[in-house]
């Protein structure tokens, strides 16, 4: 069911670049609205459901009549006629939705009305909060219909009764600032109904108190919890059971797929439809759970778990903080064997190279016999307490996957199918072993290199619909890369038109005379290229790099040249701050420039006048002495085919379009994508590249750019009202 665009125009060109890609233009619905909405049943003909479906999204439809401000859109209705054959018939669909397409209503429209008990996973817990609070009661209400709809994070979220009792008996805060906080979360849990901590904005999301007053997978008692009746994350999966509709993220479906322990367990095998939103993020999350990972911040947690479970339920038994100090020791000496941090390494990297190898499996050793003799010694204790039981299940747990880490032979653990079958992770040379260092931490890491049979095994067994969505999942509006991660049908896939004119709205400009992006001077010459279009268009301006190192380094040149140049604008740098944080004083100061990494590339929505530019220093391909992608090309080699073309330039097409869709968020946005990259232009493998991106208007002169920029300055300064909030972005991506 591939569909490709009818209608082709061509966007004004440059005549030093090439074409550009057609744009399609976007088809209107004129069907008339009926006064209510009678849904159709599951088994209704497609004609039935496209029927209504025009009247829903008509321009005087039911939409249009419950929501300020709704525009009909074809490629919205296209999409959600999708969805709705997906429902109908049981099966996958990949759909491809241009920023501005409304993708959110087009499938929240046709699960309301047909797709029986739905689980709807999101990117992130923010998009989360925004479907469940925002689009999804604007949606049931226009369409009045009688659906019950639940919101399930992971039990992080979700404030705990036991650990909080204790954190106030122990006392122990590293700050009077914590104390503050843990009054407010224990006055918290006394008067909400959630428990979830999104609703206690008195206390940061990332503040460390948070830890001491949440459960883990590990920490939880469970049943045998003396707070069980009223635990909030008990209550949430209940309600979630309960619910038609369930909004859950990426992490909570798939670690309950590997974990069985999300709450999900009980959830997927009723589901009807599974929508998967911002989908081009699940190869790489479904590939983490998949893995396997042990850290040395679990063995050291487990010690101190140990020491304190023992000392309240056991002081007599043994010397607890004797038991545990040498499983610490032994856990701290394997950082030791690492003489730098950020680091990634293959095992086999480490075996070729004897002064790593030596230390690094000596210390592997001494902790694997640690481990061993911390579980036995626990063994003799566990039955004191339900606690000190939990603890030994933990450290056996750990060290089992310390053993099967450093065993090749052993198989990677099951992973469980949504119908209670387990599938076995690929083992042997199908999953690649490596090494993550930081500055306190070594992890352990086991993953697969390939996730489709893991997933095509999860899909299998009771008919359901899976919808996967998202602005960037195609290369030229080609799947292949995309469904072959996830052991997809490449030919169930829609590839729909944004209705922003591109040409009209935004240029993409690539600058001359450029380094080479692996030159040791390339970030000096970025800065340099981005100075006069950041000055002609007053900041407003993304930075987004590759590394963080080049932010880094940027950010020490920008502040340099503004006080070289007078320039007073606002600079804010990732790590200043959390990225949500960063992003509203971006929005507020209107003139700022924002310098960033990967986090901001995705996610990110500033529409109007506060973002008039985006700059991306090079293309994003991945490290080639990345473990996970050395591995995988080595056998995409052994195979015949070209791991460049096959893997590393559609991913890098991908993360590309998720940065350059950061431009253009409504129709009246306007701006500049800068693409400081050369190859972009002049490697054979460019033009695939820029034509998967917006078609806008294209040029390599400098000039040209500044003079757009100033000009949508002086237009706004003229008082027009340039860039604003689209009247109907609740339905935006």
């Amino acid at each position: 069911m591939h569909v490709a665009a009818g209608h082709l125009s061509n966007p004004p060109t440059l005549s030093d670049l090439s074409d550009p890609t057609d744009l399609p233009e976007p088809s209107a619905t004129t069907d008339a609205p009926d006064e209510a909405i009678v849904p159709a049943s599951p088994a209704s003909s497609a004609a039935e459901h496209a029927a209504q479906l025009a009247t829903i999204f008509a321009d005087t439809g039911t939409l249009a009549q419950a929501i300020p401000g709704y525009r009909p859109r074809g490629s919205q209705q296209q999409m959600a006629e999708a969805v709705a054959g997906a429902i109908e018939q049981s099966q996958s669909v990949i759909v491809e939705a241009g920023t501005g397409t409304g993708k959110t209503y087009a499938y929240l429209v046709p699960a309301m009305l047909w797709g029986g008990k739905v689980i709807l996973s999101t990117g992130t817990k923010n998009l989360q909060d925004q479907l469940y609070l925002r689009d999804i009661p604007t949606v049931r209400h226009a369409l009045n219909v009688p659906i019950s709809v639940a919101l399930l994070k992971g039990r992080a979220n979700y404030v705990c009764h036991y650990h909080l009792e204790r954190a106030q008996a122990n006392g122990r805060l590293a700050s009077r600032q914590d104390a503050a906080w843990l009054r407010e979360i224990a006055r918290f849990a006394k008067e909400t109904a959630s428990g979830d901590k999104a609703e206690l904005a008195a206390v940061p999301e990332n503040a460390p108190v948070w830890q001491m007053v949440t459960s883990t997978r590990d920490n939880c008692l469970g049943s045998e919890c003396p707070n069980y009746k009223e635990c909030f994350v008990m209550r949430a999966r209940k309600e979630a059971q309960q619910a038609d509709v369930v909004v859950v993220n990426h992490h909570l479906f798939f670690a309950d797929v590997v974990l069985r322990d999300t709450g999900m367990a009980e959830l997927l095998p009723a589901a009807n439809t599974v929508i998967f939103d911002e989908a081009h993020q699940l190869p790489e999350t479904a590939t983490l759970f998949f893995g396997e990972t042990l850290s040395t911040s679990q063995l050291l947690e487990i010690a101190r778990d140990t020491v304190a479970e023992g000392l309240s339920h056991a002081r007599d038994a043994v010397d607890w903080v004797q038991l545990a100090a040498p499983l610490e020791r032994a856990t701290r000496d394997l950082r030791l064997a690492f003489s730098k941090d950020n680091v990634r390494l293959a095992l086999g990297q480490i075996e070729a190279d004897a002064r790593m190898s030596e230390p690094f499996f000596e210390t592997l050793d001494a902790l694997d016999a640690a481990l061993s003799e911390f579980v036995g010694m626990l063994e003799s204790q566990a039955e004191r307490a339900e606690s000190l039981q939990q603890c030994h299940r933990r450290a056996l747990e750990l060290a089992n996957r310390l053993s099967a880490w450093r065993d090749e032979g052993k198989a990677a653990p099951a992973a469980p199918t949504g119908d209670g079958d387990a599938v076995a992770a690929p083992a042997g040379p199908e999953t690649v072993r490596w090494v993550e260092v930081f500055s306190h931490t070594v992890q352990l890491h086991r993953t697969p290199l390939s996730i489709a049979p893991i997933f095509s095994r999860q899909r299998e067994g009771q008919p359901r619909a899976w919808v996967f969505t998202s602005a960037t999942l195609s290369v030229k509006g080609n799947f292949t890369h995309y469904a072959a991660q996830l052991g997809l049908d490449k030919d169930r896939s829609l590839t729909l038109p944004s209705p922003f004119d591109y040409a009209k709205q935004g240029l993409l400009y690539v600058p001359r005379d450029m380094p080479p992006p692996q030159s040791p001077q390339f970030t000096d010459a970025v800065v340099a290229a981005a100075l006069p279009l950041i000055e002609a268009a007053g900041g407003r301006t993304f930075l987004l790099c590759t590394t963080l190192r080049a932010v880094q380094r940027a950010s020490d040149l920008l502040y340099d040249a503004f006080a070289e140049r007078g320039l007073n604008l606002p600079l804010l740098v990732q790590g200043q701050a959390s990225r949500t944080e960063l992003l509203d004083r971006f929005r507020e100061l209107g003139n700022a420039v924002l310098v960033g990494s990967q986090s901001f590339w995705e996610g990110v929505d500033v529409r109007g006048e506060a973002l008039s530019l985006v700059i991306i220093d090079k293309l994003p391909f991945a490290p080639p002495d990345d473990p996970v992608l050395a591995a995988r090309m080595e056998v995409l080699q052994k195979k015949g085919l070209s791991p460049f073309a096959v893997h590393q330039l559609p991913h890098a097409v991908i993360t590309l379009k998720q940065g350059a869709g950061r431009l253009i968020r409504s129709e009246s946005d306007r701006g500049v994508l800068a693409i400081c990259d050369t190859r972009l232009v002049e490697k054979p493998y460019g033009r695939q590249i820029w034509q998967s991106l917006p078609p806008f208007t294209r040029t390599r002169e400098a000039q040209t750019v500044v003079r757009f920029l100033e000009s949508l300055r002086g237009v706004e300064e003229s008082g027009v009202a340039m860039g604003q909030a689209d009247t109907a972005g609740a339905q935006e991506d």
